[in-house]
């Protein structure tokens, strides 16, 4: 799972990258509007932790502008109003969360945990490939009817493979988005990850992760 945070305030913005990835998201940061709706267009997020009050562009102006041009992704906004109206304000936006400061650390991740429960696909909570279902709310992966426990990375690896299908997937785009994008490139993790996967699944479902040479991996 990978999260944009857009916070003006250094040791903040410190504070909460380093919390998530030490509860093992990846994590990009921005400390102006303009960097995190930019970073917000032409990346994948799974979730948007957006100030209010950023210099550039405001987070209500980068969330507006975001909805507009069909970006769903789901935006948790921080902030330090905490009337009624502002609320309102940035939930008509399209903002699905708002958490005041200051806050517990705990109650944001809790937060966070509620949007990535929250269906953004038609297929809801459980994403198919024949008689293999991973289960986006639990990141629990069924196969024929059997129970296949995954660690964190091997399920973030997994599921990005799923929402990819027939896609070639790039080490670099597992690196940034199950990892972080300051991960070491020239590491073997992704690789030794993608073994293990395959390890766990049955044949026929590992035969189907293919090895693109020179470029990556991909889920036929």
């Amino acid at each position: 799972m990978k999260i944009l945070v857009v916070e003006d305030e250094p040791k903040l913005n410190k504070g909460l990258v380093e919390g998530l990835q030490n509860r093992g998201y990846a994590v990009d940061f921005a400390f102006d509007g303009e960097e995190g709706e930019q970073m917000a267009r032409i990346n994948d997020y799974d979730v948007i932790i957006l100030d209010i009050m950023l210099p550039k562009r405001d987070g209500l102006q980068v969330c507006d502008h975001l909805r507009s041009i069909g970006n769903h992704t789901p935006i948790l906004f921080l902030t330090a109003r905490d009337s009624v109206e502002d609320k309102i304000i940035g939930l008509n936006l399209g903002a699905d969360d708002y958490l005041v400061k200051p806050f517990s650390f705990e109650e944001l991740v809790a937060r966070i945990r509620t949007l990535l429960r929250r269906p953004r696909f038609s297929t809801g909570d459980i994403i198919k490939l024949d008689k293999l279902h991973l289960d986006t709310r639990s990141q629990e992966l069924i196969v024929d009817g059997k129970l296949i426990r995954l660690t964190l990375h091997e399920y973030g690896v997994l599921e990005y493979f799923l929402r990819h299908l027939g896609e070639v997937v790039t080490r670099e785009d597992l690196l940034t988005h199950v990892w972080d994008r300051f991960f070491d490139s020239f590491s073997n993790v992704v690789d030794v990850h993608v073994k293990n996967v395959r390890k766990k699944l049955p044949k026929v479902y590992a035969k189907r992760i293919q090895t693109v040479w020179g470029k990556g991996y991909r889920l036929v």
